[in-house]
């Protein structure tokens, strides 16, 4: 049986351009989460030096700007799920145009990951 998981796409990102980044991608219900301090990583520093890495190396010089750029996931809110049904493509869509108009910024493959799923705090009350 399968664990529960989130899917996810990983992403490395210029740190002078993840602010307004991640406040387009929040207006869209998408949220981003920085490996480095993802709340699924029990040393998450090291993990993001690792995914780093390796997307640095599958990409063999191609990427060589990006080197100290931060890697982050980028996960889906509750709006782009219905019940237990696939994510649909549209929410695929959605993130991949956003991710290509921040281009000079981004480093990303076209596809989706799976983590231990990602809880969003919750804020406490009074």
């Amino acid at each position: 049986m399968r664990l529960p998981h989130e899917n996810v796409a990983t992403v490395l990102v210029d740190p002078r351009a993840l602010e307004d980044l991640e406040l387009e991608l929040m207006e869209l219900d998408l949220r981003v989460w920085p490996v480095a301090t993802a709340p699924i990583c029990a040393d998450g520093p090291r993990q993001a030096f690792q995914i780093r890495r390796t997307l640095l190396m599958r990409q063999r010089g191609a990427w060589d700007v990006a080197a100290e750029w931060t890697p982050v996931w980028i996960s889906f809110g509750e709006s782009w799920y219905d019940g237990a049904e696939p994510l649909p493509w549209a929410a695929h869509e959605t993130l991949w145009r956003t991710l290509e108009a921040h281009g000079a910024h981004v480093r990303y493959q076209r596809r989706l990951g799976g983590v231990r799923p990602l809880h969003v705090p919750l804020e406490a009350t009074g």
